[in-house]
């Protein structure tokens, strides 16, 4: 399947920080937005609340200008963290006084929000899920539509 640059460039920096344990709600070079734009902080001042979708003064600046980063506005940077935050049970936006998963970074919550991230970024670019697998089980006349090479040996 042909995807965007920016949309595989993302998934590849999932993928690594996902199975080399570098996938931290609570970091925000670790987080989604955080490996998404190559492990840097800066987007962090496009909102003045964490988990947010309003954009602060600079956000919209940013917005308003057309800037991207990594391919990305500053409103898509903020939609993508906070589903990342939901999926992995945060409340949102973060505070002190709201609650928060008991285990953050969980194999669990971590594979939660990654898998809403990919559906938020695919249907961002108007793919489908890349994730979505239900095309294996449909069938025609009780044989399977699609057939899968198996590795077995």
């Amino acid at each position: 399947m042909k995807t965007s640059q920016r949309l595989e460039h993302a998934l590849i920096k999932l993928y690594n920080a996902y199975h080399n344990n570098r996938l931290n709600p609570e970091d925000c070079t670790a987080c989604a937005v955080g490996n998404i734009l190559d492990n840097q902080d800066s987007w962090k001042h496009l909102s003045n609340e964490h988990g947010s979708l309003q954009l602060n003064y600079i956000g919209s600046v940013h917005q308003n200008l057309g800037r991207k980063f990594n391919g990305y506005t500053p409103q898509e940077i903020l939609q993508i963290e906070k589903v990342f935050l939901d999926s992995c049970g945060f409340k949102t936006p973060l505070c002190h006084y709201n609650p928060k998963p008991q285990n953050p970074t969980s194999n669990e919550a971590l594979f939660n929000g990654l898998v809403a991230v990919v559906e938020l970024l695919c249907e961002l670019d108007n793919e489908p899920n890349v994730l979505d697998f239900s095309k294996l089980f449909e069938q025609e006349n009780g044989e399977p539509v699609y057939h899968v090479k198996t590795f077995l040996a």
